[in-house]
């Protein structure tokens, strides 16, 4: 309830129903003058923040040591003094992309060092005169070479394997010349892939380094969309392997299936922080933690299981196992679905 003035008006501002009392009984809306002052915002925000922090903390003890329990307590209707399973998995992702992705820095942790005999340029001339001249004599048919000798040689090498990448055409004129003179038949489909190779020819000009790196932070930009997208597919195959069970919906699955992913963006949140914390000399055993919470995943949706669908401890270990093995086919059909269009985004 707010502090302000209440209206002598008995009609709705929002709506214009008729009210009995400070609230409108069709809307909900408060009966008080529209006028508000600065101060006001000011409390309405942090009274507004501490409402929101106060339920989200209580959901979150559930949800982390009793598993499936905040499920049961939705699908029974006692939802009021809990946080909105919608609105705890957009503010739970949202904190874990965030700190995901300034966290890890992709491309210093893949390397694109191209290698030659095995060996990356950097460690071939950190040899020692003697490793240095062995080394060139197995690629010199014999005959050592000097340091400025080997660059030579390997800066040639790079300009040879600097392919394009699947340049069959040379340029979008050659290509529509041969279909406009019917030596080529190529459906629409085959089209728009041979046109986006060579639009990716004339942008990287046969840099295989930044096309891969390219390639890489469009996809793993995608990893939020590629959840989002598999989230309902995990929820219907629940339905399906307690599809005789009448009584429980679709919209029930999905509640389960909030609060797994839920779960797991803490629990990724936690692991991720215990390895800031690993890398510090002192600190190195939480790494052995971090194993536990990757396996905690597993015995957690086992339990939550267990406690949702109360299904006997055999019948709910075979459904964990058939929905882990689909889960596992859905990440790699939706994977595989983002990897081809992060192809056509570059």
């Amino acid at each position: 309830m707010s502090h302000l003035k209440e209206r002598k008006e008995k009609n709705c501002l929002n709506c214009n129903a008729e009210i009995n009392g400070r609230y409108c009984s069709v809307c909900g809306q408060e009966n008080v003058e529209p006028a508000e002052s600065a101060w006001h915002l000011v409390t309405h925000f942090f009274n507004d923040i501490t409402h929101f922090d106060g339920k989200f903390f209580s959901t979150l003890k559930y949800l982390i040591f009793k598993p499936g329990f905040l499920s049961a307590e939705y699908r029974a209707g006692r939802r009021a003094s809990y946080l909105n399973p919608v609105r705890m998995y957009v503010f739970t992702s949202a904190i874990f992309f965030l700190i995901f992705f300034s966290s890890f820095h992709f491309e210093k942790i893949i390397s694109f060092a191209p290698t030659y005999y095995g060996k990356t340029e950097e460690a071939i001339f950190e040899m020692d005169s003697l490793q240095f001249s062995k080394f060139t004599k197995g690629v010199n048919n014999g005959t050592p070479m000097s340091k400025a000798e080997f660059k030579k040689y390997i800066d040639s090498i790079g300009k040879n394997d600097n392919l394009e990448f699947g340049g069959k055409y040379k340029s979008k004129k050659q290509y529509d010349s041969l279909l406009a003179l019917g030596k080529l038949h190529d459906n629409w489909f085959e089209r728009q892939l041979n046109y986006k190779q060579l639009e990716i020819n004339e942008k990287y000009k046969g840099n295989q380094q930044d096309l891969t790196s390219e390639f890489i932070k469009i996809f793993i930009h995608n990893i939020p969309q590629m959840l989002f997208v598999s989230l309902p597919l995990f929820a219907l195959f629940l339905k399906l392997l307690y599809s005789r069970n009448k009584k429980m919906y679709y919209a029930s699955h999905a509640i389960f299936s909030i609060h797994f992913y839920v779960f797991i963006f803490i629990d990724f949140l936690v692991i991720i922080l215990l390895n800031k914390l690993a890398q510090i000399p002192s600190f190195g055993w939480l790494y052995f933690i971090n194993v536990l919470l990757y396996f905690y995943i597993f015995y957690y949706e086992y339990k939550a299981m267990r406690v949702f669908y109360q299904q006997r401890r055999a019948k709910t270990i075979l459904k964990f196992l058939l929905q882990n093995a689909w889960l596992l086919f859905i990440m790699v059909l939706i994977f595989s679905v983002y990897i081809f269009l992060s192809f056509f985004k570059i």
